[in-house]
């Protein structure tokens, strides 16, 4: 007789990582947008399932900053935010910069080959004419350099701050570096690496944070300064 398979009955936390991962690809996808009021009961129709564990991701994205709970009134996106930007950038390089010497102490033809692997996946992408495609491959090739350094406290710190700026923040305040400036820093930084030459790893990744850093607090002052005209 053939035997009747068992099937885990999901737990209350099982529902709230669904909804939780369920918000996080509308905030990706934009269909959520910065400064907007959040329906739970929408949401809750949108990911098929009850309110319960849809409030209770919300509650764990107001942790992470991305949205905030009013008392009487309900949930909002938060806004973005020209100090938030760029308070992120500094301490992304921060902390970039700081596992850079050990990621290179470390280095073996092994982890140079996963490297490697990932610049290749952002140059193939960054062609892309879907921008978060983009996004996501020139994170996935910093935070694979990162976790080189075998530091998982900063690491995932790092991760933290990825997870705002490509939550919250659009495409076109993120990517507005040119593209080929990108490519050049990449593939200047991973030689750089090969050659453990961490001095000049070391200049490149940091003027590549700072110009995308000023390339988003320009996006950022351009879109306030049109809020401006537009509430005039």
């Amino acid at each position: 007789m053939e035997q009747k398979k068992k099937y885990k009955k999901k737990s209350k936390e099982d529902f709230t990582r669904e909804a939780y991962m369920g918000i996080r690809r509308m905030f990706f996808l934009n269909e959520i947008t910065p400064g907007q009021k959040i329906s739970y009961a929408d949401l809750a129709k949108r990911l098929n399932m009850s309110t319960t564990p849809v409030i209770q991701a919300l509650k764990r994205l107001e942790f992470q900053g991305l949205v905030r709970h009013e008392p009487n009134k309900g949930y909002y996106t938060e806004d973005i935010s020209l100090k938030e930007i760029t308070e992120i950038y500094e301490f992304r390089e921060l902390i970039e910069l700081s596992l850079l010497p050990k990621a290179v102490s470390r280095m073996t033809e092994s982890r140079l080959k996963k490297l490697k692997g990932a610049l290749d996946n952002h140059l193939q992408a960054v062609r892309d004419i879907y921008l978060k495609e983009r996004l996501v491959k020139d994170m996935e090739f910093h935070l694979v350099l990162a976790e080189l350094s075998g530091c998982t406290i900063q690491v995932n710190a790092l991760k933290s701050l990825f997870d705002l700026l490509y939550l919250k923040y659009p495409g076109n305040i993120l990517f507005v570096t040119p593209m080929e400036s990108a490519d050049s820093d990449h593939i200047k930084l991973y030689n750089y690496i090969a050659d453990a030459d961490t001095e000049k790893a070391h200049n490149v990744l940091k003027q590549h944070i700072a110009n995308v850093k000023k390339h988003a607090v320009i996006s950022i002052e351009k879109i306030n300064r049109q809020k401006h005209l537009d509430s005039i």
